[in-house]
């Protein structure tokens, strides 16, 4: 592979297409590319002011602009808080999209989960008044349905995930309808002139199956409602996201983001048109390490994937249910431990630490039985 995230994030700029959509496992080092491709772009030291909206991006930088006061005193008044920011004063202040958000996140949620944006108020703080500006706080309520409520309710952390991202796809709605309309002249605000690239990196956190869905299918009617020169690039780990996501698009070019055991990037282009399958990509990623004798532990990860998505779908209660077994008719006890023990670890350094000839081979009999016994397709040389 040999490549930087620096040279993954240049390739993706000098790309002519509209939309790029990035498969990568978790840890792998989306949001690390995100950073780096802003970086590239837009960077600090070398641009104006005016001139840094090259680039809008959602990524987990994004979440850190919203954080909690828990009232920690009076266990009452919990509330997000929201870090200035130009994009979410401008679309929340000045466009007024609030009511927008609000309807996004309460799609992907609960439509009885209520957030309410504060009103610009003074607070004494060490005695002095300090002005708290609007839209700089946000209050969840909880409506029960029997015309009472719960008020100043602590989300969970996939909800706050949510809410953010549907702050940030109201402000992105906006700027395309702003960016849509041709002539610079014509449009109501020239802060997004020189906007070229929107960077989403994981919107999908702790999103059931359908609501999944439907934010794959609202973002691509999004995207495909873009008609200036705006790119855009998706990243996810998410292979149900990429794709719904890729299926509605249609034209986006496909890519897989890979590191290997030395830390070096891969952009691989998935040329075909067919749907990406995260475990046939895994046993993909097998055959290699087997073909090249490149096993790591991490490859025990990749085998236990592989076999909890196959037990879950042919209605086995343990995945160890499809491991070999031994006389008698029970589990490979070998087997099931170190698949077991392997596919944990405390510590980042034993996921490519070597591993021996035993488990070696243990990988290799485990994929060829997976393969002969459930019927996966072997790819001819």
């Amino acid at each position: 592979m040999s490549q930087t995230l620096d040279d993954i994030a240049q390739k993706l700029k000098d790309s002519d297409k509209k939309v790029q959509l990035i498969y990568a496992f978790n840890g792998t080092g989306k949001t690390r590319l995100s950073r780096s491709f802003k970086e590239l772009v837009a960077p600090k030291e070398q641009v104006a002011e005016r001139d840094s909206t090259r680039i809008l991006y959602y990524n987990a930088f994004t979440e850190d602009l919203f954080y909690w006061d828990n009232d920690l005193t009076g266990d009452s008044e919990r509330k997000l808080l929201i870090q200035p920011n130009a994009y979410t004063q401008w679309a929340l202040v000045d466009q007024g999209q609030d009511r927008n958000a609000i309807d996004h996140f309460q799609r992907y949620t609960d439509d009885k989960l209520t957030p309410s944006f504060n009103e610009e108020y003074n607070k004494k703080i060490d005695e002095q008044d300090v002005k708290v500006p609007a839209f700089s706080e946000v209050t969840f309520t909880f409506e029960r349905g029997n015309d009472e409520a719960t008020p100043n309710v602590k989300i969970s952390k996939g909800e706050e995930s949510n809410f953010i991202w549907s702050i940030f796809y109201a402000v992105i709605e906006q700027v395309i309808e702003v960016l849509n309309v041709a002539e610079a002249s014509d449009r109501e605000t020239d802060q997004f002139d020189q906007l070229e690239y929107i960077f989403i990196d994981d919107p999908v956190s702790s999103l059931d199956e359908n609501h999944l869905i439907q934010l794959a299918v609202d973002l691509a009617r999004l995207i495909k409602s873009s008609t200036s020169d705006l790119r855009f690039i998706v990243t996810t780990h998410n292979p149900l996201f990429f794709n719904v996501l890729f299926n509605e698009l249609g034209k986006a070019k496909k890519l897989m983001l890979n590191r290997d055991e030395y830390g070096s990037y891969e952009l691989a282009d998935q040329a075909t048109d067919s749907p990406f399958s995260y475990h046939l990509f895994l046993m993909h990623e097998l055959d290699k390490a087997i073909a090249t004798g490149q096993i790591h532990k991490y490859h025990f990860n990749f085998l236990r994937n592989i076999l909890e998505k196959t037990s879950t779908f042919l209605g086995h209660q343990k995945w160890a249910d499809l491991l070999p077994q031994v006389a008698g008719g029970s589990t490979n006890p070998y087997a099931n431990r170190i698949v077991n023990i392997s596919s944990h670890s405390k510590h980042a350094g034993d996921e490519v630490r070597e591993i021996t000839e035993q488990e070696k081979q243990m990988v290799k009999l485990l994929v060829e039985h997976l393969r002969t016994t459930f019927g996966f397709w072997r790819q001819e040389a």
